[in-house]
């Protein structure tokens, strides 16, 4: 699975680890993170996140 980082703050989403502190289980795809979460450092929503090359 695919890396995502956001484009405002740097932060990555690493699907192996998910976001379990705002209810993303680990292995959670980004594709199938809910559309309302927003990055966990500084509040963006997913639309400002782009694959890691």
């Amino acid at each position: 699975m695919d890396k995502y980082i956001c484009n405002v703050c740097g932060y990555v989403y690493d699907p192996a680890v998910g976001d379990p502190d705002n209810g993303v289980a680990a292995g959670t795809a980004f594709e199938a993170i809910p559309e309302d979460w927003v990055c966990p450092l500084c509040g963006v929503g997913k639309e400002d996140f782009e694959k890691v090359k």
